[in-house]
């Protein structure tokens, strides 16, 4: 081979390799568009998915009517202030006379206090914090037989029936599992019944249903059965279901050494009148029966 095929030869053959060279190159160049658009999309999904989330009620944190705030001013403490809603929905604050903050949340009346304070010149760059102290505007009464009846407040922890039946104490001894709630809606009165024990008992919690302000809970009494005579300690007892008599004397301590379990009486209402019945330990008791045990003649 003459040394010019010769260079023709070893020309092209560098050719070639630097162009299987360059494609790797390429290659490498086109994929990585895709990975960064995707990585950008990556980045943006945390962003979208924020967005979806559902913005807290911000009504069970706004002010009302009768609520006491206290309001300070950051390097200010002259300017402190214990003020209620008013009738208006507004506060009186120092130089600025009233303020509209009923439907705010406690930051948002706090800003515009503010907003009131820098337009009035009366502090510079001022800084509010208003916090709740009493809540008025937002409660729901509890009656009844509960341990500790009055009234509380909704906020973001206490929302549904058991929320306030638990903040009352508890149902109490004397109380039933059923449960009566009056509720305002559009000014429209309803009438909801509750079976607690059942509701559990199912671990149904669709009745336990969420209040609002106004709505009134009412613990009824439970059924009694009164046991006297006797026994070591007469009194009244709630009814369980399918309570016999031996059970309602078991609850009352059994019998005195100086009673009998012959010739029990139990003393049952029936229409308008009382009748007088010879009860064995073994008869099932009704709601408002009265068990008496007699003293043992020998």
């Amino acid at each position: 081979m003459n040394p010019k095929s010769l260079s023709i030869c070893i020309a092209t053959a560098l050719a070639v390799s630097a162009t299987a060279i360059a494609k790797p190159t390429v290659a490498s160049l086109t994929v990585s568009a895709p990975t960064s658009a995707a990585a950008s999309s990556a980045l943006q999904q945390p962003q979208a998915q924020q967005d979806t989330v559902p913005a807290t009620d911000l009504r069970l944190e706004a002010l009302g009517m009768g609520d006491m705030v206290r309001v300070s001013v950051f390097r200010n403490p002259e300017l402190t202030t214990e003020a209620r809603v008013s009738e208006r929905g507004t506060i009186l604050f120092p130089m600025i006379g009233e303020v509209p903050v009923s439907g705010l949340t406690p930051s948002q009346a706090g800003q515009r206090i503010a907003d009131k304070l820098r337009m009035g010149k009366y502090v510079v760059n001022p800084e509010v914090t208003v916090s709740m102290m009493q809540v008025n505007s937002r409660q729901v009464s509890v009656l009844g037989n509960v341990v500790k009846p009055g009234r509380y407040p909704i906020d973001s922890t206490s929302v549904r029936l058991t929320d306030f039946i638990a903040a009352a104490g508890g149902i109490a001894p004397t109380g039933s599992d059923y449960v009566t709630i009056v509720t305002n809606r559009g000014g429209k009165q309803d009438r909801i019944e509750v079976d607690l024990a059942d509701m559990f008992r199912r671990g149904d919690l669709s009745h336990n249903v969420s209040l609002e302000p106004g709505d009134t809970i009412y613990v009824n009494r439970a059924p009694m059965v009164y046991v006297y005579g006797e026994v070591q300690k007469g009194g009244a007892y709630r009814v369980e279901p399918h309570m016999t008599v031996m059970q309602a004397i078991a609850m009352g301590g059994g019998i005195t050494p100086r009673g009998t379990e012959r010739g029990i009486k139990i003393s049952r209402r029936e229409g308008q009148g009382v009748r007088r019945i010879d009860a064995n330990l073994t008869d099932t008791v009704q709601a408002d029966d009265v068990i008496y045990v007699r003293e043992s003649l020998f």
